[in-house]
């Protein structure tokens, strides 16, 4: 197995832990632990793409890690649930 295959499967992991626990609401799609997941995930796989070249799935995922940071900050800052 690769590193970007280790890299990638991490990020997948985190989103995908991030999803199960929006569906069984055990996560808010508001709170900062699914945000900064979807953050966190993103960016790895965005990283992971980009060590394969795969470009379509870097802006893809970098676009999800931008839109999460901007969640994040918004919510840090009060104007959204917690």
């Amino acid at each position: 197995m690769k590193i970007s295959d280790i890299v990638a499967s991490i990020g997948v992991i985190i989103l995908l832990i991030a999803f199960f626990l929006n569906l069984n609401k055990k996560l808010n799609a508001d709170s900062k632990a699914y945000i900064l997941m979807n953050f966190i995930g993103a960016g790895i796989c965005c990283d992971a793409s980009y060590m394969v070249r795969f470009y379509p799935f870097v802006i893809l995922e970098g676009i999800w890690a931008f839109v999460a940071l901007l969640s994040l900050l918004k919510v840090s800052r009060g104007t959204s649930a917690d």
